[in-house]
């Protein structure tokens, strides 16, 4: 590699003229060059013929497969102008299947566009086609003659358009060879050749997006010819359910011309009911397939909710309101948009943007459902217990995740903070260990029974709650929100213990200041903001030793802390003979001292951390005290902002302090 740059001057611009832009980036163009963009070449060729018979001058389409891997599509629109380009000083023809956005679909205001709605509003099909060809032909019948113009390699002309006979008849035949220098078969695939059933599929589509149309269509590999010509739009839900059994709602269809500020939209929609659960929606926006859906599609789907919910209220036959997934089950729908300046987002058209679409079909979908309900009162009943009984399933299947997966803060794979998740799915079984620093969390994690005992290291310490002058933030905070995700159940205003995903937490820290500091840190928390999990009997501390003795190679005695040591020795005969190890942390023990001294459920000691009893009404205390509410004015005293008593608290009792030194 040279160590010199090469100077970045005039000589290093590059610019690619006419068609060499797309043969260098063709999947800006076409989105790939595998199987999708391979087909997207016969999909714009096709399209430019729907146009003419959108704009009222192509009622037939031939499209046929040869043998030697070509296509070409045949109309009898109106034939592309061959007259001489007024800028380009060559023929139209020629421009628009040499030149990027050029053609006949580009008008605005002044109403000069040839064509009122089209597909292809980029302008980019047939150059692009042409462009990512070995060869490319174009024949043209109009104004009495036949025209002819080939192009090789990417679009060089081999000649000039010329007229290579006399035709009464008009219309347009575009024949292309694929370059296989540029598409490939993905890897483990075999060459890439043309989908018969994809492209009947789509031929079959069209013809039903466009009644009136004949497209058909010869497979000359195999000889096979299908032939399409709808009459109606709603003969497309044929196409788009298959084979299902019996609509649970009759077929419903509207084609209608809504007025926008923006122009003008025409609107056609179609759609049933079955009783099987699958939902089929497609949508087309002037004649283009739109799988990503976009504005057209989101009005449908509203004014379907809203229609839903409006009838049953005011027919009192639901006792709670619809959601979107509740009335598209066994929905079979297909929603088509034509205007005149549509939005794509890129050249292969896959959603819709224009936001004026949103209204005129949510506007005729809803008119159309209303009427039918109102006139059909019984078939109206049925679709809309055919929604009911989908709700139903749906929050039984809300409460089935609920108590079997236990996990839906994780269910997206990501942990919270260094969470060392269980196996079990029963948060009767499980356990949540909140163990000081990554040391002790670590040997917990290693020491632990997998399969019910959770492991969350805390990271320093947790935040006073009762502190915060922005308690919102502050339990967004990441320590309190990795310990709110881990818990599942929510905090404050958010709160469900039906979600809690342990039934017991335990708290398990140093036994030590630092230690006290984070349970009561911890308990704090707890107590402001999910008291419920301390009075239901949820939250537990550890109780790990604070030393290990041991004489000579017996087996070890573990004490909890000062007081049951001296009390050891003095049911022991005195310290003689013991060798006594202190642990400053739970760090310092290895992974099966510490199963052994605070985690196995058989010889552990769990403290419940618990409220006092509620009190009683009495002649002195009329007012009863609720469950928790002498521990707010205790948790008040020693956590909160207000100095002075605590202060004066600390004083009184600093006699019988033992500090930690």
């Amino acid at each position: 590699m040279s160590s010199t740059p090469a100077a970045y001057d005039g000589n290093q611009i590059k610019v690619l003229r006419g068609l060499e832009a797309v043969r260098k980036r063709p999947g800006m163009y076409i989105g790939d060059t595998q199987r999708k963009g391979f087909h997207h070449m016969v999909w714009e060729i096709l399209d430019n013929s729907i146009d003419e018979h959108m704009g009222g001058h192509c009622n037939r389409i031939e499209m046929r497969v040869h043998a030697d891997g070509s296509v070409s599509v045949k109309d009898n629109g109106r034939g592309i102008p061959v007259d001489l380009h007024p800028e380009e000083k060559v023929a139209a023809a020629t421009v628009v299947v040499t030149v990027l956005h050029a053609g006949g679909k580009f008008g605005g205001e002044d109403g000069e566009s040839a064509y009122k709605t089209s597909g292809g509003l980029h302008g980019v099909g047939a150059s692009v086609v042409n462009a990512l060809s070995s060869r490319f032909e174009m024949t043209i019948e109009r104004d009495g003659g036949q025209f002819f113009q080939a192009f090789e390699n990417g679009g060089t002309p081999v000649d000039k358009l010329k007229r290579i006979g006399a035709s009464s008849n008009h219309g347009t035949t575009i024949r292309f060879w694929p370059d296989l220098t540029i598409f490939k078969a993905e890897e483990g695939e075999p060459e890439l050749t043309f989908d018969h059933a994809l492209i009947a599929h789509s031929l079959s589509t069209r013809a039903h997006l466009n009644p009136g149309l004949q497209i058909v269509y010869l497979d000359e590999r195999t000889g096979v010819s299908s032939e399409w010509k709808a009459e109606s739009f709603v003969e497309i839900l044929d196409v788009v359910t298959d084979n299902r059994n019996a609509p649970v709602l009759q077929p419903l269809s509207a084609h209608q011309k809504v007025a926008t500020k923006e122009g003008e939209v025409e609107v056609m929609v179609a759609f049933r009911v079955h009783a099987e659960r699958p939902s089929t929606i497609v949508s087309f926006a002037n004649g283009v397939t739109t799988p990503n859906g976009g504005s057209h599609d989101a009005g449908f789907r509203s004014a379907l909710l809203r229609a839903y919910n409006k009838y049953a209220d005011d027919n009192k036959l639901t006792k709670e309101p619809f959601v979107a997934d509740d009335v598209r089950e066994g929905l079979a729908a297909a929603i088509s948009v034509r205007l005149s300046e549509p939005r794509f987002s890129g050249q292969t058209k896959d959603k819709l943007a224009n936001t004026e679409c949103n209204g005129a079909v949510s506007t005729v979908t809803y008119q159309l459902l209303m009427k039918f309900f109102e006139e059909n009162p019984k078939e109206a009943k049925a679709a809309i217990m055919r929604a009911d009984r989908a709700a139903r399933a749906r929050a039984a299947a809300d409460k089935a995740r609920d108590q079997v997966e236990r996990k839906s803060p994780l269910a997206i794979g990501t942990l919270p903070g260094k969470l060392a998740d269980c196996q079990e799915t029963d948060p009767a079984l499980c356990e949540l260990y909140m163990v000081e620093g990554d040391s002790a969390g670590g040997s917990a994690k290693q020491g632990r029974d997998r399969r019910t005992q959770a492991i969350l290291p805390l990271k320093g310490k947790p935040l006073n709650v009762l502190r915060l002058d922005d308690v919102a933030k502050g339990l967004r905070s990441e320590e309190i929100d990795n310990i709110v995700q881990a818990f599942g159940c929510g905090a404050a205003s958010a709160f469900d213990i039906t979600k809690l995903r342990y039934h017991k937490l335990i708290l398990m820290t140093d036994a030590d200041v630092d230690g006290a500091h984070i349970v009561t840190l911890l308990l704090t928390l707890i107590h402001k903001y999910m008291p419920e999990l301390i009075a239901q009997g949820h939250v537990y501390l550890a109780q790990p030793p604070l030393y290990r003795v041991r004489k000579g190679k017996g087996d070890p005695h573990w004490i909890r802390d000062d007081a049951a040591l001296e009390a050891f020795f003095a049911s022991h005969g005195g310290r003689d003979g013991y060798e006594v190890q202190r642990f400053k942390g739970l760090g310092e023990m290895n992974a099966e001292q510490l199963w052994s001294t605070t985690m196995d459920p058989e010889t552990r000691t769990l403290l419940q951390v618990q409220y006092a009893p509620a009190s009683e009404n009495t002649d002195l205390d009329p007012e009863p005290m609720p469950v928790g509410a002498a521990e707010d004015a205790v948790f008040e005293l020693l956590m909160g902002n207000d100095v002075p008593p605590r202060r004066a608290f600390i004083e009184e009792r600093a006699t019988y302090a033992q500090i930690d030194v």
